[in-house]
């Protein structure tokens, strides 16, 4: 498992068809897809899948239509959050499918206490063998918060998405040597975060060119940082487009889900559409996603291909 995590990881978006019902065939080609350019690592029920929008039955059902798509070889993580209980009760519905390990959310509570989120994942690793990758994000922890993190039993990773490559330095440094931090901001912060100890990423672009990542990978992996910067200023200008507004609104990161799914139709996948409280892109916006793919293809063309 912690072999699995150093590496890249992709997200497996729910294609939604004009019903808003899951399209579980394009979902299985999606993944099938994604395998065959060498992705090993998945993300099923994730933040980039909806997470929020599908319930507790749906979560497990594009789980087991992921696992099921891919080989044996490929590792699967599925999203897991809420109390305690609803968290309990998706445990049980993942370890039947038999996924690989469970990605803990990021706290969606109103308020939360460090020392109450570490009795949470305590309280998750108790009902299940299946290891845990607990999702910091949404809220600006302390370093001692991480390291205590690191030492609690079943957790083999963390996915780190916290602006502060410096507070992730003094994570690793600090934390348990068995635990693989993995950047969770995607490509334009896998350099920083790599330099100060994670070892893999989650895919921003690289969720529908995902050559992307694993050349930015393996860049990384050799210490060849020219080019792996090169690489990543490649992805800025779409990851920059997932950040916006879009149209109508004020809050940042809007259009990052259909950003993603207009980019898979882009690129022969099946994004689909996506359920409320999220909105398609508009007009204008699916325009501006036309023309930065067109920038993105020609870029891999010229530094990867």
């Amino acid at each position: 498992m912690r072999e699995s995590l150093r590496g890249v990881a992709a997200g497996l978006l729910t294609p939604f068809d004009d019903d808003r019902d899951i399209d579980h065939a394009k979902l299985a080609e999606n993944a099938d897809a994604l395998y065959d350019e060498g992705i090993r690592t998945f993300l099923a029920a994730a933040n980039i899948s909806e997470y929020h929008a599908l319930s507790r039955d749906e979560r497990v059902a594009v789980t087991e239509t992921s696992v099921d798509a891919l080989p044996s070889d490929a590792c699967v993580l599925a999203g897991v959050g809420g109390s305690v209980d609803h968290a309990r009760d998706l445990i049980e519905g993942y370890d039947r499918i038999g996924v690989d390990a469970l990605m803990v959310m990021p706290p969606d509570f109103t308020y939360i206490h460090e020392r109450g989120l570490l009795r949470y994942y305590e309280a998750l690793s108790d009902v299940t063998e299946t290891p845990l990758v607990p999702y910091v994000r949404g809220f600006d922890p302390s370093t001692r918060y991480l390291s205590d993190l690191t030492r609690v039993d079943g957790l083999v990773g963390i996915k780190y998405a916290i602006p502060d490559p410096v507070k992730l330095g003094v994570g690793v440094e600090n934390g348990a040597d068995d635990v693989v931090w993995v950047d969770g901001l995607a490509e334009p912060y896998a350099p920083s975060l790599w330099a100060e100890g994670a070892e893999g990423f989650s895919a921003g672009v690289s969720n529908f060119r995902p050559e992307i990542g694993l050349a930015l990978f393996d860049a990384l992996s050799e210490e060849d940082w020219e080019r792996a910067r090169a690489i990543k200023n490649i992805t800025l200008p779409y990851q920059r487009f997932r950040s916006e507004t879009g149209a109508d609104n004020e809050i940042a990161d809007a259009i990052s889900v259909p950003a993603v799914k207009k980019g898979l139709e882009l690129a022969g996948l099946n994004g689909g559409h996506v359920r409320a409280p999220i909105c398609s892109l508009s007009a204008e916006d699916e325009r501006r996603a036309e023309e930065l793919y067109r920038q993105l293809d020609d870029d891999i063309e010229r530094l990867i291909d």
